[in-house]
C-alpha cells in the first residue's frame, strides 16, 4: 500500500469539499466523494474510490484500487486487501454481541481478500474472512468464512459456485477433435495432470456392472479407499490438496460436482455416472460440492492416511505449486509423462 505523503493540490482536488479526511495515510490517486468521513489513523492505499456517505474508522487498513460504494461504514478491525469491490450499503459488523457495553471490548478482525466482490446490502458478521477473488451475492448474510474463489449467496450464505471456473463437458470434449474417435479416453482436463476415465460397463436385464482395472483405468495401486455419503447439499467437502497422495473419484450413486485447481486453471466436472472416474494427481486443489441427497462418492487413494500430506491453506498450496511449476508428472494408462 502507498505510503503517506504530504497532500498536494492535485490530491486535494480528488476530495469533495464536504468530505472529512483526518487521516494522513491516504495513497496517491484515491478519490473521496461527498460527505465521506475518513478518521485519523485509517490507512488507505492508492487509486481507491470512496463513495458518498462512506465512514472509515481509525483501525482500518484498505489496500490499493479498492472501490467502496455509497453508504458503507467500515468499522475498526477491518482489513480490505487490494482490488476489492464493496457494493452499496454493505453492512460490516465488528463485535460479537449487540450490547452497548460491547464497545469496551476489542473489535474482531475481519479480512476481505484481494480481488473479492461484496454485493449490495450483504451483511458480514464479525471475524469473517472472505477469501481471494470470492464473490458474495447481494443481500447475503455471511456467518462463516468464504473460501478463495467461492461464490456465495443466501441467508445464511452458502456456496453456489466458484468464480473463474470452466465447466468441463466430457461429451463435447470427446468430440472436440474431429480426427479422434468419440471413445478416446482418458480425457485430459486443462488443469495440470487431471484425467477423466471411462470405466468398463455392462448393462443387461439382470442389472448393470461397472469395473475398473489398475493400470488401464486407475493409474496407481490403491492402498486405501473411503466413501462420502449423506452430505447435505449445502455443504462442501474437500477444499484441500495433497503433497504426495494420488486419488481416483467415482460417484457410484447420485451426482456431485468436483472443482479441480492447479493455481492457474480451475475446472468443474460433474460426476453423475458410475462409469466415469476422475484422477487427481498430487498438488491439485480439489473441492466437492452440490451433492445430491442420495450421492455416494468412492475415493481410492495411493497412500495410507497421513495428516501431514494434506494442504488445507490455499496460499500455501499456491506457494508449493510455484516451486514445482512445470515438473508435475502425469500418468496415462500406467505410463508416466511430463
Amino acid at each position: 500500500m502507498a505510503s503517506a505523503e504530504p497532500v498536494s493540490e492535485a490530491e486535494v482536488g480528488l476530495r469533495h469539499p464536504s468530505a472529512i479526511c483526518a487521516s494522513a495515510e491516504i495513497g496517491s490517486g484515491t478519490r473521496i466523494a461527498a460527505f465521506a468521513h475518513v478518521m485519523s489513523g485509517a490507512r488507505i492505499g492508492a487509486d481507491c474510490e470512496l463513495g458518498e456517505h462512506v465512514l472509515v474508522r481509525s483501525d482500518v487498513v484498505i489496500g490499493d484500487r479498492v472501490t467502496v460504494e455509497y453508504g458503507v461504514a467500515i468499522w475498526d478491525g477491518l482489513r480490505i486487501e487490494d482490488d476489492v469491490l464493496v457494493g452499496p450499503n454493505v453492512s460490516f459488523t465488528n463485535r460479537p454481541l449487540a450490547r452497548r457495553e460491547a464497545h469496551r471490548s476489542n473489535p474482531c478482525r475481519t479480512t476481505i481478500g484481494a480481488g473479492a466482490s461484496l454485493g449490495a446490502n450483504c451483511t458480514i458478521l464479525p471475524g469473517i474472512t472472505v477469501g481471494t477473488r470470492a464473490m458474495v451475492g447481494a443481500g447475503s448474510v455471511l456467518t462463516r468464512d468464504v473460501p478463495p474463489h467461492a461464490v456465495v449467496a443466501g441467508n445464511p450464505a452458502r456456496i453456489v459456485g466458484y468464480a473463474d471456473t470452466d465447466h468441463h463437458d466430457r461429451r463435447r470434449a470427446a468430440r472436440a477433435d474431429t480426427s479422434a474417435e468419440v471413445d478416446e479416453w482418458p480425457q485430459r482436463l486443462r488443469v495440470d495432470g487431471v484425467l477423466l476415465y471411462q470405466l468398463t460397463r455392462a448393462d443387461d436385464l439382470r442389472g448393470s456392472l461397472v469395473s475398473a482395472e489398475v493400470g488401464d483405468h486407475i493409474p496407481f495401486e490403491p492402498l486405501r479407499y473411503f466413501t462420502v455419503m449423506a452430505v447435505p447439499s449445502k455443504d462442501v467437502r474437500g477444499a484441500h490438496a495433497h503433497r504426495l497422495c494420488e486419488q481416483f473419484l467415482v460417484c457410484q450413486v447420485g451426482q456431485v460436482a468436483v472443482v479441480v485447481d492447479d493455481g492457474e486453471v480451475r475446472e468443474e466436472v460433474l460426476l453423475d455416472d458410475p462409469g466415469m472416474g476422475l484422477y487427481l494427481p498430487p498438488l491439485v486443489w480439489g473441492i466437492q460440492y452440490h451433492y445430491t441427497p442420495d450421492a455416494l462418492l468412492l475415493v481410492l487413494a495411493s497412500r495410507s492416511y497421513e495428516p501431514e500430506d494434506y494442504i488445507r491453506d490455499y496460499d500455501e498450496f499456491l506457494a508449493l505449486r510455484e516451486k514445482v511449476s512445470g515438473v508435475t508428472a502425469v500418468r496415462v494408462n500406467g505410463a508416466q509423462h511430463t
